[in-house]
């Protein structure tokens, strides 16, 4: 799968989230790899933005490669043993990080 391709399904899967009980949240995405990329998913004012940019006032940031990330949002990853395995890195609030996680599970 290519990052213009993962990009567009996350955006998909925030297209079906509810958003309007939830905080602001910034998570930039570092998806290493040949295929790789970065994007960022914004929740502010009821809405998800999911956008092929790095986002500089970012709650945190999540790097991990693009073939494992597709494993996450397809819910074959769980986001806490990816962690644990060195699967995942987290820059920034580990709390953003996993309400991300909870933001994206289908």
């Amino acid at each position: 799968m290519k990052f213009t391709e993962v990009v567009e399904k996350v955006r998909n899967i925030a297209s079906g989230v509810d958003a309007s009980n939830r905080g602001f949240l910034a998570v930039q995405v570092n998806l290493t790899g040949k295929e790789g990329g970065v994007f960022y998913v914004e929740v502010k004012d009821g809405k998800i933005n999911v956008e092929p940019y790095e986002y500089n006032d970012r709650n945190c940031a999540v790097t991990m490669s693009l073939t494992d990330f597709n494993k996450l949002i397809d819910g074959k990853l769980n986001p806490v043993l990816a962690f644990t395995m060195g699967k995942l890195k987290v820059d920034g609030d580990m709390g953003k990080a996993l309400e991300f996680a909870n933001v994206l599970k289908k």
